[in-house]
């Protein structure tokens, strides 16, 4: 009875973005919270993924109120197709989920963000426009630029990135959803060179965790690391050894869920000048 006393208040609920579409988001509320947190996954992805659930995982485990959701045009329960997905698209609906939060009776102020890879800059786009209502940053896996993004594509498959300017489409099957066929057009590359981190970079003064994997040729580790370098405040920089992009194996999985939950704990209070 007392665990489940101390367990989190889950909620599922639909809200409208901007663009009149459905998203679906889940908040596990915790009682006397230590703090909010939102939880952003990438190109594709949905909230119930392993390395998305581990890092809400860690934030509840330290007794914060946790936001996940499903960005329109991805594989989750939002609204939207796959192929109109565009960091323009994901920001947008990152923006009108907190906006929402900022209507709700749990809603606290400064909050924690972190995403995965099209999540993780995202999450640092904000933070670089409100840096006054972050708390702190963590992006895993992030593109840090859309100059850099395609210059890993080029680097990791020359052949496949000249195929898909020529035809104007990318596919490739989804293994977070075996057996659904991603379809991606060169306009999704278009839109992603619009976006840079590194000029307003001097904005991210609040404490920033990195994470990538070792053998990530989405964002590779040196690219991440060039963000890394130009923070101005306090930062961690983790590698994960040989893990890839997306984070799969239960033993990446833990290491990542470790080092969050000591970086949560390192956090200064929401005022604090340390």
């Amino acid at each position: 009875m007392l665990e489940e006393l101390k367990r989190p208040k889950k909620e599922m609920v639909k809200i409208q973005n901007r663009r009149g579409k459905q998203i679906a988001v889940v908040v596990e509320v915790a009682k006397n919270p230590a703090g909010l947190a939102f939880v952003m996954h990438g190109l594709g992805g949905f909230k119930e993924q392993d390395h998305i659930q581990v890092i809400a995982d860690a934030f509840g485990e330290r007794n914060f109120t946790v936001v996940r959701f499903d960005t329109t045009n991805s594989l989750g329960e939002s609204d939207g197709r796959y192929e109109d997905a565009t960091i323009t698209s994901y920001y947008e609906d990152l923006e009108d989920v907190i906006a929402w939060a900022g209507t709700q009776v749990w809603y606290q102020e400064p909050f924690v963000l972190s995403g995965h890879s099209l999540g993780g800059i995202c999450t640092a786009l904000y933070a670089e426009k409100f840096p006054g209502k972050v708390r702190a940053l963590a992006p895993v896996s992030p593109v840090v630029s859309g100059k850099l993004s395609v210059e890993a594509h080029q680097h990791s498959d020359a052949e496949e990135f000249v195929k898909w300017e020529q035809t104007g489409w990318k596919e490739e099957e989804s293994r977070s959803q075996p057996g659904i066929v991603k379809r991606l057009p060169w306009s999704h590359i278009i839109d992603r060179l619009k976006y840079d981190l590194i000029p307003n970079v001097s904005k991210l003064t609040m404490p920033v965790l990195l994470i990538v994997g070792e053998r990530d040729t989405t964002t590779p580790a040196e690219h991440v690391k060039l963000l890394f370098d130009a923070l101005p405040g306090k930062k961690e920089f983790h590698v994960i050894k040989e893990a890839p992009h997306t984070f799969r194996e239960p033993e990446d999985l833990q290491e990542i869920k470790d080092i969050f939950v000591e970086w949560i704990d390192s956090l200064p209070e929401p005022g604090s000048k340390n």
